[in-house]
């Protein structure tokens, strides 16, 4: 059973509702045709995205289905397949597609075509994957509400006047409506996490460095982004991230997976012991309702042998905030300057992106050297608490999905927001420690908003975080995604 939306969708047809490891073994053995699964999708789309505006800049439909074609040759003369032969895809905005248009949501590149992709999209293109068009992005994946003046807004799965979360907003959206089997996204400050819970799905962070970045002008400094896999169930989530994790050369801070994470989930996990956080005694202001429905959610947890306590680490949690604050003007306003600094495209930017930039050329360098080592600190802070746990659970948003036309929330819990980004506080933790951190949804409210629970584990424990995942899901009364 899964929850029903508002939108006025048909039902998505069987092929469109199975997962991505069963097309791609359907594919593989040839009991579903290339063409005949990216047909399902692409009707699937037609149906469903003008009421959503998830996917973007889509391909012509003769192309894809004439890729599909060779595909299905290619296994008629006895060729090999990887494991996302024949899969459908659509990719992030912000990613870089070689030879389709990437506009990151900005109207300075409302016409851009790369000339090359990005690591981990070549990666998918080589497993075999269909990439059919892009997921809708904000602008410079700015903020948890996926708008942009190119492409307009993408809106929540569930609701048409709720927003989509973001940046990862089209992209969860997308798998929502099963208009996608697996979707990318990236995340810095919950921008994969948040738009999951928003939209019932599952969105996972991985460690820092798992997933290459690049290619990139700037290859060692160490940035808190990363890529990452988004889907309908664990097991989907693990399929996508064999193929984007793994060292590249030109990517220096990037190294080896151990294994695949798939064949790592046919061992189910045998439980362990949950640290939550919850508002952290109060530091964080959350509407409400979310926290009771978290902690339900760790009841689901208690029945697949994971118990959780609560606990509140002695940390000044507000000069973390801080920190996260400046370092992401250093890395993401310093990256935006260049725009900033051409009159004609500093009027294109829209005024986050002119504020982190303004705010970027007030840092100093000793703020930023105090910024990483409040980094540093934090993160010692994590391995003393997995020297007792073996995760850690917080809610994924402070708010539920909120109107689209809000921009974002002024005010949580009676509590000034001071700015764009300060009501997703809650995700920032997991990204200062470089930890992997899985959305898992824990249903809705009575106005029928869903939301999610992070699982953060411990840095490039990404294995035990999506078995715990796939140990809750299997609790969960509920498919994720939108009937």
């Amino acid at each position: 059973m899964r929850p029903a939306t508002r939108h006025a969708v048909p039902p998505a047809g069987d092929i469109c509702r199975l997962s991505a490891v069963e097309l791609a073994g359907a594919v593989r053995e040839r009991r579903l045709s290339v063409r005949e699964v990216v047909t399902a999708f692409l009707d699937r789309i037609e149906a469903v995205n003008p009421l959503v505006n998830a996917i973007v800049s889509l391909r012509d439909r003769a192309d894809i289905l004439a890729e599909a074609d060779r595909a299905d040759a290619h296994l008629a003369r006895g060729g090999k397949a990887g494991s996302l032969f024949g899969l459908p895809i659509a990719i992030k905005d912000l990613a870089l597609t070689k030879g389709l248009r990437t506009t990151f949501g900005s109207p300075i590149f409302a016409d851009f075509v790369p000339g090359e992709d990005d690591f981990f999209v070549e990666r998918v293109r080589k497993a075999g994957a269909i990439i059919i068009g892009k997921t809708n992005v904000p602008e410079f994946g700015l903020g948890s509400n996926t708008y942009n003046s190119v492409f307009g807004p993408t809106l929540n799965a569930f609701d048409p006047l709720l927003t989509a979360g973001g940046s990862s907003g089209g992209a969860a959206v997308a798998l929502a409506l099963d208009m996608l089997p697996v979707a990318d996204g990236s995340d810095f400050g919950g921008s994969l996490r948040n738009p999951a819970a928003y939209n019932n799905v599952y969105g996972f962070r991985p460690s820092q460095g798992l997933v290459p970045a690049g290619p990139d002008i700037d290859v060692f400094h160490a940035q808190m982004g990363v890529e990452g896999p988004m889907g309908r169930s664990v097991r989907d989530i693990a399929l996508l991230l064999d193929e984007q994790a793994g060292h590249h050369p030109r990517a220096p801070l990037s190294y080896d997976k151990q294994g695949s994470f798939l064949d790592g989930l046919s061992t189910k996990a045998t439980g362990g012991r949950i640290a939550w956080l919850g508002d952290l005694g109060g530091h964080l202001p959350m509407e409400p309702g979310i926290l009771d429905l978290c902690q339900a959610a760790l009841v689901r947890f208690a029945d697949a042998s994971f118990h959780s306590e609560a606990l509140v680490p002695h940390v000044d949690f507000e000069a973390l905030w801080q920190a996260f604050v400046t370092l992401r003007q250093a890395s993401s306003g310093c990256a935006l300057k260049v725009h900033y600094d051409d009159p004609a495209r500093r009027k294109l930017l829209k005024p986050e992106a002119v504020w982190e930039v303004e705010q970027a050329m007030r840092l100093t360098a000793p703020e930023i050297h105090a910024a990483t080592v409040r980094r540093s600190s934090w993160h010692r802070t994590l391995l003393s608490i997995f020297d007792r746990f073996d995760l850690v659970a917080l809610p994924t948003a402070q708010v539920f999905p909120f109107e689209v036309a809000t921009r974002w929330p002024r005010e949580v819990a009676g509590r000034a927001m001071d700015s764009y980004h300060r009501w997703m506080q809650v995700s920032a933790f997991a990204t200062l420690g470089g930890c992997p951190a899985l959305n898992v949804p824990v249903g809705f409210d009575g106005k029928g908003r869903p939301m999610g629970m992070q699982l953060i584990g411990r840095p490039r424990g990404d294995l035990a975080v999506l078995k715990a995942g796939a140990a809750y899901e299997a609790t969960l009364p509920w498919q994720a995604g939108a009937s």
